[in-house]
């Protein structure tokens, strides 16, 4: 069997030329390297060992197991069992979000699907789009914002209607029908996208949508949204007109331009022979009319002959910045709205699809972001001062997203007074109490070190100071209110240095952590959250991988030789006891897979039961 990592590299290769169609995909699915790879993927993720509707999860992967897939994928008997639907909770909102949980063998066959679609589509993907993309994520979207959209007279703020709930089956085929001329894959996809979802034990059909929680929705979603950046490509050429460089200069601002210079020149030749009183009066005149140079706009209110459009996505979110009228922002906005609708099948929400003027705030992917105007001069190393700071995109912090994430945590409560003024005050999390002290710290350092991150791209990032400060408070209480005592009592035991200090005990011996003190400064380097895919196709065979273990034939319990090794697996390490001789065992080499012979893993659910 071929090495799955050289035939993904080679589908990468071939997807560069754009008339080349994949006919033999699905024969890549007969090849059981790949799904060792996919279980090297996946087995680590919270969800791997959540049960779907058959009730089995990752734990018990094997060999057997895997060629067991494989056949019923080469008779084309393999059906994907419904998704067992759940709801999760939408933050800052009442509503939940429905999610689908698929069965354990499915997620592995959409790892494997998702790998080869990836390295089909992904060669080609606009450099606007973001989402769920290797090396990519919500700060390199905001990024090319704050580097692209400078000078922006107006933002469109894009908002489909329930967008992954409304893809069309039948465009997402013809999509996919484009690059792949093979049927029996195209079949494999149909029976994902129609395998439903199962909801208190009553069984739905999914007419439109990709599969909810799935390997292969973000996928399938960006392969589906990239009909919109092309055409958004297409408007763009049509739109713009004109260059920066021959772009027309307000008369008024080129007028008093053209004075400042013949001013200079003038007094430069009688400067000599001035008076101290008169050098005075002339630099004070001078100094007047470039204060009023400053307050003109360099370019035309209404420009007629230049017009730029920049575009930027992530998942089913996207801002449009451009140069140009209010009614050119209308126009976008109309052709959005019959573009999604004719060519794609979804809906361009009105009321929220919004045009602001740039010197308003608009809100993207939790930043609120305008164009500045500030009149703020800087001398440059030519020794020039310039409004360095004219029409650059500033971006900020929302001071109702740190609030809101404050009362989600339970980390304040929010009272009136008689007059209605808001009155803040941190309180204890009840649900921490029985952590340790440690757990407790660093539950709290995670979730400011996670704000900060986020917003690390801001131009106010120290406006989360005051978010840690109630964080912190909130803490005291919270360890005040585990052990029946007083804040300043707290204070008194775990401050250290001036730091609130906890120490714990370690295998090389006891350690000290502190909350977080970081500074809240501002970076201008993205940071990739765990919404983005890890690197592709790294060498997946190493010496201590998951895949060797299973070639290797000896159970790492017993040491017994075995045709038939099975991975058992945990879904965290502490919630283990120790008590057994498995679970002494992962402690100790602190993984939570096992490679057991059957005899082994069938003690081990034993001992789990009893």
């Amino acid at each position: 069997m071929r090495n799955p990592t050289d035939v993904l590299n080679s589908l990468s290769d071939k997807s560069k030329n754009p008339s080349y169609k994949f006919k033999r995909l699905y024969r890549n699915l007969y090849n059981p390297e790949f799904y060792m790879l996919a279980y090297q993927n996946i087995y680590a993720n919270d969800g791997s060992m959540t049960p779907g509707v058959d009730g089995n999860t990752m734990d018990g992967m094997s060999s057997h197991r895997i060629e067991g897939i494989i056949q019923s994928l080469k008779d084309h008997s393999y059906q994907p069992n419904p998704a067992r639907r759940t709801y999760i909770a939408k933050q800052n909102s009442n509503k939940k979000r429905p999610l689908g949980i698929p069965s354990a063998n499915d997620k592995l066959v959409q790892e494997v699907v998702r790998m080869l679609l990836e390295s089909i589509y992904e060669p080609n993907f606009s450099e606007n789009s973001h989402g769920f993309r290797p090396h990519r994520s919500c700060h390199t979207a905001l990024l090319q914002i704050e580097r692209t959209f400078t000078g922006a007279k107006w933002f469109v703020e894009g908002d489909i209607q329930a967008c992954f709930d409304s893809f069309d089956h039948h465009v997402l085929i013809e999509i996919l029908r484009r690059r792949i001329d093979d049927e029996s894959f195209i079949t494999l996809m149909w029976k994902f996208l129609k395998a439903g979802y199962m909801e208190q034990w009553e069984y739905h059909k999914t007419y439109s949508g990709t599969p909810q929680g799935s390997g292969i929705s973000p996928i399938l979603a960006n392969i589906y949204l990239n009909e919109l950046d092309r055409h958004m490509a297409e408007f763009k050429a049509q739109f713009e007109c004109g260059s920066s460089q021959n772009r027309k200069a307000n008369p008024e601002y080129e007028r008093l331009h053209g004075k400042i210079y013949r001013t200079k020149r003038k007094n430069a030749a009688v400067w000599d022979s001035m008076s101290d009183k008169e050098r005075k009066q002339c630099a004070a005149s001078l100094r007047q009319l470039q204060n009023e140079l400053r307050h003109l706009p360099t370019h035309p209110v209404r420009e007629e002959n230049y017009k730029n459009l920049q575009y930027v996505r992530y998942a089913d979110d996207f801002l449009i910045g451009l140069i140009g009228s209010k009614q050119d922002a209308e126009a976008i906005k109309a052709d959005l709205a019959v573009f999604l609708k004719e060519r794609l099948g979804l809906t361009l929400s009105v009321e929220k699809t919004k045009i602001t003027h740039t010197g308003e705030t608009a809100r993207f992917l939790g930043y609120d972001m305008s164009v500045s105007r500030s009149q703020e001069v800087k001398r440059l190393k030519n020794g020039v001062k310039s409004r360095v700071y004219y029409g650059v995109v500033k971006l900020y912090v929302p001071h109702e997203k740190w609030a809101s994430k404050l009362l989600s945590l339970g980390a304040i409560r929010i009272k009136k007074d008689k007059a209605g003024k808001d009155h803040w005050k941190a309180i204890h999390r009840g649900k921490l109490i029985n952590r340790t002290d440690i757990e407790i710290l660093r539950k709290y350092n995670s979730e400011v070190r996670g704000m900060a991150n986020y917003y690390s791209l801001a131009c106010n990032p120290v406006a989360l100071m005051h978010f840690s400060s109630l964080m912190k408070y909130s803490m005291l209480k919270t360890f005040a209110a585990k052990y029946r005592t007083k804040v300043s009592k707290i204070k008194a035991r775990y401050i250290k240095d001036g730091e609130f200090t906890v120490p714990y005990a370690t295998k090389a011996g006891p350690k000290e952590s502190v909350y977080y003190n970081k500074k809240f400064e501002r970076q201008k380097t993205p940071l990739f959250g765990q919404i983005d895919i890890l690197d592709t196709y790294k060498r997946y065979d190493k010496p201590n991988s998951l895949s060797r273990k299973l070639r290797s034939k000896i159970c790492e319990l017993c040491g017994a030789v075995c045709d038939d090794i099975a991975i058992h697996q945990v879904k965290r390490l502490k919630d283990l006891t120790g008590q057994t001789l498995w679970e002494a065992t992962m402690l100790k080499r602190r993984r939570k897979t096992l490679a057991v012979c059957p005899a082994c893993h069938g003690e081990i659910h034993a001992s789990m039961k009893s």
